[in-house]
């Protein structure tokens, strides 16, 4: 019977991991010593998604970009992110050191229009970072379901179905999915890993499975979402969880914060598809385009490009999010280079216009 159980959960892993589209974002968080909490994601996506880098100050006037039934508010906290197409949050750091990462997810169902206020998709990630401190706070706010989420078509064609987690400088971490039309969340320090599809209670199944295997023997190598899961799941637990002193002496100015940073974003490295790999027979087969690790504890940026050589980083110290402060662009979209410390090279520019849905 053993046996037959085995081979039963053999087939259905192969069967769900065969059935996983090939969108292939991957989120990481890693809680090391000395308070250090870091996420890191790929951004994987099958065409070049313009994406850039703005800083919101505090005190904004802010809506869901729904029609006249939107939801509006004032954001509390000033925020980095990362942006999709120029016309939503995809990816980011608020002041508090709360990060939020939005995954593609093609199983999402927002559910169908009902009387309360709603909201595009493409603004629900701003919304978190504008709002709240907390992973916990998202959670009391967001659990409620005060409003409906709609999904508008991205310029591709494609809906803007996504699924996002979210971390903060405690290590607390929550994924939150809208399926049939209900939201899902899963919250506990535990999660540290989000893939795309399948949905995230069967990425845990097939994680669980995966652990009866010895990792360093045998992973799963495939580029689909749950066999990145498994090996993201396994590469940011192995890495070490306190500073290397030989490595840090052997390296001038070296800190433990650079070292993890380092480590984490090898990890995100190590999950992705290399840019320009295609597979006949899936079409949604995606490039990891950039890369973005968050210190969270310092409040610091880092960010990967896959077309570009260097790597860049941008302290929040060096940014201004006081009220009445303008907002400020840095292009990395067009093949833009930056290396280092990037925060003086952000230039005031015109918020851009989030895509609306109705």
């Amino acid at each position: 019977m053993r046996i037959l159980n085995t081979l039963r959960n053999s087939v259905l892993v192969v069967a769900i991991a065969l059935a996983s589209p090939a969108d292939a974002c991957t989120r990481v968080l890693y809680v090391g010593d000395e308070g250090l909490v870091v996420t890191g994601r790929s951004m994987d996506w099958a065409e070049d998604m313009h994406s850039n880098v703005w800083v919101f100050p505090r005190g904004m006037a802010r809506d869901g970009a729904s029609g006249a039934n939107t939801v509006k508010w004032t954001s509390k906290y000033g925020s980095l992110a990362i942006t999709a197409y120029d016309a939503g949050t995809a990816d980011g750091m608020n002041e508090k050191g709360l990060v939020m990462n939005g995954l593609y997810l093609v199983e999402s169902d927002y559910g169908k229009p009902d009387k309360r206020p709603t909201m595009s998709v493409m603004v629900a990630g701003q919304y978190v970072l504008d709002n709240f401190a907390t992973v916990a706070e998202v959670v009391d706010d967001l659990r409620a379901e005060r409003f409906r989420l709609i999904a508008p078509n991205l310029p591709n064609g494609k809906a803007a179905s996504v699924h996002m987690s979210l971390s903060d400088p405690s290590g607390d971490s929550a994924i939150f999915e809208w399926l049939d039309g209900k939201l899902v969340i899963h919250h506990g320090k535990d999660y540290r890993v989000m893939t795309n599809s399948p949905s995230f209670d069967q990425q845990l199944a097939i994680q669980q499975y995966w652990r009866g295997v010895d990792p360093l023997t045998f992973l799963p190598g495939s580029i689909n979402a749950a066999d990145r899961f498994v090996r993201a799941s396994f590469l940011v637990n192995a890495i070490p969880r306190k500073a290397d002193k030989n490595t840090l002496s052997a390296v001038p100015g070296g800190t433990y914060e650079n070292q993890a940073m380092a480590a984490v974003l090898s990890v995100v490295r190590a999950v992705g598809t290399p840019l320009g790999v295609t597979h006949p027979t899936k079409p949604n087969l995606s490039s990891s385009l950039w890369r973005s690790v968050y210190d969270q504890k310092d409040l610091v940026l880092y960010f990967d490009s896959a077309t570009s050589p260097n790597a860049f980083w941008v302290p929040f110290a060096d940014l201004d999010f006081k009220p009445g402060a303008p907002v400020m662009k840095l292009t990395t979209a067009g093949g833009k280079v930056y290396a280092g410390n990037a925060a003086s090279q952000f230039v005031a520019a015109k918020p851009f216009t989030f895509l609306g849905a109705s």
